[in-house]
């Protein structure tokens, strides 16, 4: 048990470490009395008509609260899916922007974490290059952003016979780093988007630093997707032995672009466990049990198991 005191005359920096403080107690508090927290992982068509996507979302996050939800999971490009290199940049925002500012709103008032993955963020050199982030935002039940993750495998991938052609480095810059898993009600929570998920190295990086949830909110194309995604969220999985949600876009955007949708929960042994399907919006719910992971990484203790990185490297040597 904590205890908060608050002492007149106080510096400004003493009250905000206080505050700081009794948002990590009420947090804390929470998890230690709902060791089965429920998540939404969602799937949406977005179009580029922005105040429509923000109501189709807001819909599914108030559903989502109003059957237990504590965090709800949206996929890339929640915000908007535009027809061209020009509509993209141009419905581009600051994280300062009408649009974070309405699912802080949001979270605030109906008291539930938010996943907000893959925002079109415009970047810090915004008026000179005009070019943006691709975003994956945490914002918690009072409203506060509380990491910010900028996407750091960008898509530029050539599939003539698949009939994919995307070049996402043309206006989109690189995150320049991982950011720490973030700690929730549901586990600590770490953050990818959409073509990271072909990345090993980046989940292993994440759980290595505590992650027990990783999330990858995306939307892969048709072609892509039904080759690749489940298998690939599944292996994510089973080498982390982590929980893996992955919200996902789905159907048709525009005439020029459409998404697989399938947005899926995977349990650390790598099995599924709820798939929205490939036809239209919806929502999954499901129960996170942190057992889960601990048993898991118990029964088969796989990363004790991992030799040094040297190890890995000595094939350069040679």
């Amino acid at each position: 048990m904590f205890t908060v005191r608050c002492i007149l005359g106080t510096s400004a920096k003493y009250l905000a470490s206080v505050r700081a403080l009794r948002k990590q107690i009420k947090l804390q508090n929470r998890m230690s009395t709902l060791p089965h927290s429920v998540v939404a992982v969602c799937q949406v068509t977005a179009t580029p008509d922005k105040e429509a996507n923000f109501s189709a979302c807001k819909q599914l996050v108030k559903e989502a609260k109003e059957r237990g939800a504590s965090m709800v999971f949206l996929p890339e490009g929640f915000d908007y899916i535009g027809s061209s290199r020009e509509e993209t940049l141009s419905l581009s925002e600051s994280l300062t922007g009408d649009t974070i500012s309405q699912y802080t709103q949001l979270a605030r008032n109906l008291e539930v974490w938010l996943s907000l993955g893959g925002f079109h963020e415009r970047g810090h050199d915004w008026v000179s290059d005009r070019r943006i982030y691709n975003s994956h935002i945490i914002i918690n039940d009072e409203g506060d952003i509380i990491s910010v993750y900028r996407k750091s495998h960008l898509f530029d991938v050539e599939l003539p016979e698949k009939h994919v052609s995307l070049k996402e480095s043309a206006f989109t810059i690189p995150g320049p780093s991982l950011v720490s898993p973030v700690q929730t009600p549901i586990g600590k929570v770490g953050l990818g988007i959409c073509y990271d998920l072909r990345f090993p190295e980046l989940s292993l990086a994440l759980q290595r630093h505590g992650a027990e949830i990783l999330t990858y909110p995306s939307a892969f194309t048709e072609a892509t997707g039904a080759a690749h995604w489940e298998v690939l969220l599944r292996a994510r999985a089973i080498e982390t032995q982590c929980f893996v949600l992955a919200a996902a876009q789905v159907g048709q955007h525009h005439e020029k672009r459409s998404s697989y949708g399938h947005a899926l929960a995977v349990d650390p042994w790598g099995e599924v466990l709820a798939d929205c399907g490939g036809q239209k919006p919806g929502m999954v719910l499901v129960e996170i049990d942190l057992e889960k992971v601990s048993s898991t990484r118990k029964n088969m203790p796989v990363q004790q198991h991992r030799r040094d990185t040297g190890f890995y490297h000595s094939l350069e040597r040679i």
